[in-house]
């Protein structure tokens, strides 16, 4: 399955937001909130204050907990989600997208919006059984989040790094 374009950024950018909280903490300025919501496409209220940046900084264990649940955990953390923020699902069309759904006015809060696009693009990968596409890097000293948007479903590192490193490893251990 190929996702649309929305599931895509909400899953791409709760990803990054779950992987910003590890060592470097990759979100710890106001700036870096700026490039995130810059950078994912985010319409709506801008965050502008540190408040703001805790309170997206806050929601980081429970996106990565919606993003490694087995599949029936993550039917639960998505209707916890859109039960408290009270999600209406309504068309909408903005931007470089055509009519997708939005479940939150984009006057709220950034970290109430993150949350409930991250649940609505989980609607979809549930519902479409593709929860293999989410998971936790295969490097032996990573944990971060991995989303898999390839065609044949392979991805199994964070990032190039985790890849050639693993791939180095491997190298090595083959001479020794």
């Amino acid at each position: 399955m190929v996702f649309t374009p929305d599931v895509s950024d909400a899953l791409g950018a709760a990803a990054e937001l779950a992987n910003s909280a590890g060592d470097p903490d990759t979100l710890e300025a106001l700036s870096d909130l700026t490039e995130f919501f810059d950078r994912w496409g985010y319409t709506g209220s801008r965050p502008r204050t540190r408040s703001d940046l805790d309170a997206l900084r806050e929601v980081r264990p429970r996106l990565r907990k919606l993003l490694t649940a087995d599949r029936g955990g993550a039917v639960d953390l998505v209707n916890v989600i859109l039960v408290e923020q009270q999600a209406v699902p309504q068309l909408v069309r903005h931007g470089r997208l055509d009519w997708h759904v939005h479940a939150i006015d984009e006057d709220r809060p950034l970290h109430e919006r993150v949350l409930v696009e991250t649940a609505m693009a989980m609607i979809d990968v549930i519902r479409a059984d593709e929860m293999h596409r989410l998971g936790t890097c295969a490097a032996s000293d990573c944990e971060d989040v991995v989303v898999d948007f390839s065609r044949n479903r392979s991805r199994k590192f964070c990032s190039t790094t985790c890849g050639n490193r693993e791939a180095q490893a491997a190298y090595r251990a083959r001479q020794g």
